[in-house]
């Protein structure tokens, strides 16, 4: 059975929309708080979450990811830029897992993979600091064979397969190409022995054919569920979604 993590980041942006310089002394009136989400996300089945700390700290806080890991009871799974601050804060929180995963300061969310090769030496660093304090490491990637074979080369047990690519073709003439792109890239990463994730952009819609993929671990999904969570509740999204998965 695959499994669903919930990103529950683009709550905290609505969150942020309004509240962004408040101060503590309101933080009781704050909402909608990404925690609580987290937690009836828990309740309808997630099997983990998944909170994105940026570097400027534009929806995920600090103190959102310390309580997370106080107060969800599935995994909590990090994902963050491959830098010494990100890196010290982990090993601080040690959460589950963590994800590794681009940065830019203009983009919306994350578009495109990590590029491995290019920063072979620093994603190195900070897969064997995570390795030596327990926590597994997933490196969010394009679904390409060079990606693959160095992420299980520096010894990443994980990785998280970029299917941004194929749900911005999948009512385009490209579809069937990039579908098959990540079905060699499923394939590749397991002959590598390595554990197969996949996430970005899927859906209520493009799940059943995300779901045929082979040796598919987890899916981490986070707006379509949140979007959908607006017209039905949390609750709901989440079940709906366990419902693609499992049918």
């Amino acid at each position: 059975m695959i499994l669903l993590g919930i990103n529950i980041d683009h709550g905290a942006t609505v969150r942020q929309a309004r509240y962004r310089d408040a101060s503590e002394d309101i933080r009781a009136a704050i909402e909608p708080d990404p925690v609580t989400l987290a937690l009836h996300a828990e309740r309808a089945g997630a099997d983990g979450i998944t909170a994105h700390l940026r570097e400027d700290r534009r929806h995920i806080l600090d103190r959102d990811v310390w309580a997370l890991r106080e107060r969800i009871a599935t995994r909590l799974n990090l994902e963050m830029a491959c830098t010494p601050e990100m890196v010290k804060l982990a090993l601080e929180l040690k959460p589950d897992s963590v994800c590794l995963v681009p940065e830019s300061r203009e983009e919306v969310t994350t578009e495109g993979g990590l590029d491995v090769v290019s920063n072979r030496a620093r994603v190195k660093d900070c897969v064997d600091a995570m390795n030596a304090a327990g926590i597994k490491t997933s490196l969010f990637i394009d679904p390409d064979a060079p990606q693959i074979e160095l992420a299980a080369e520096l010894g990443a047990p994980w990785i998280e397969l970029h299917t941004g690519a194929y749900a911005n073709a999948y009512y385009g003439l490209e579809r069937a190409a990039e579908f098959a792109r990540l079905r060699r890239g499923c394939e590749r990463g397991h002959a590598c022995g390595l554990t197969v994730n996949a996430g970005h952009g899927i859906n209520y819609v493009n799940i059943a054919e995300v779901r045929t993929l082979p040796h598919l671990h987890e899916l981490n999904i986070g707006h379509s569920i949140i979007s959908r969570a607006l017209f039905t509740g949390i609750d709901e999204a989440v079940r709906a979604m366990k419902a693609h998965l499992e049918s």
